[in-house]
């Protein structure tokens, strides 16, 4: 059986196409899968918390794998990050129980979503936020935001494909979301988000449809009507990939 490690790791997702191993592309779990690989020899597959899409980050992405090595964890955090590119960073390795599993055993996480509300963007945040220097009413977006709390049938915020509910492969697009907040952080208008699970885009699909509220052609009780037609033409355009942060996940 070997041993069942906890990875915590960031990335900037800009240069890679999501978290999930594709043929001929970079990938974060790729990535890993090489640096194992490199450092042990064995052939692994860590499985993450949720599969981040392509041009999506993480402050605190989770993995669990097993390996035989015996390497302490101290010593593999340290090779891996010799070994990884500078864009991931493993930011701890611990042993886990047998029965830890990275998405399985999630119980809670949380995104944020950056949008850059001034004219000119800092060419060094742009791969960061959603650079959106139009009119909006953003205490509309504030006051709204509350609207999403509690138990909720999510498929109208949800990717159509065949993998929308890919982070528990559940057939029910319910999902109970803690928290739903809007707040301006100097130039940058924030979205966090805190919730036990997340279908395919949902966050993105939220922001596209909450930016539309900012420009006036939504009101909140429309996002409760949205809600109920369970149906993604319902919602808004999905927003840019740039702006969207996995903060945590929590066990």
């Amino acid at each position: 059986m070997g041993r069942n490690l906890k990875l915590t790791l960031a990335y900037d997702g800009h240069d890679f196409a999501g978290w999930q191993v594709q043929p001929d592309r970079a990938t974060i779990q790729g990535m890993l899968v090489s640096a194992i690989e490199h450092l042990t020899g064995e052939n692994t597959l860590p499985q993450g918390s949720g599969r981040t899409d392509a041009g999506v980050h993480a402050l605190a992405q989770v993995a669990s794998v097993r390996i035989r090595s015996p390497i302490p964890v101290s010593n593999l955090r340290r090779a891996l990050n010799d070994t990884l590119p500078e864009s991931i960073r493993i930011l701890d390795v611990q042993e886990s129980p047998a029965d830890f599993h990275a998405r399985k055993s999630a119980r809670a996480k949380t995104y944020c979503y950056r949008i850059y509300r001034e004219e000119v963007c800092p060419p060094f945040l742009a791969r960061y936020v959603y650079h959106h220097p139009f009119p909006l009413q953003e205490e509309l977006m504030i006051q709204s935001a509350a609207e999403l709390l509690g138990e909720h049938d999510f498929t109208s915020f949800a990717a159509v494909d065949a993998e929308r509910n890919r982070e528990n492969l559940e057939p029910s697009n319910v999902r109970t979301i803690f928290q739903s907040q809007w707040q301006r952080e100097g130039p940058e208008l924030v979205y966090t988000v805190r919730g036990n699970g997340f279908l395919h885009h949902m966050v993105r699909n939220l922001v596209g449809t909450f930016l539309m509220v900012g420009k006036g052609s939504l009101t909140g009780q429309d996002l409760k009507r949205i809600l109920e037609a369970r149906n993604r033409s319902a919602a808004a355009a999905t927003a840019p990939a740039s702006g969207l942060f996995l903060v945590s996940v929590e066990y």
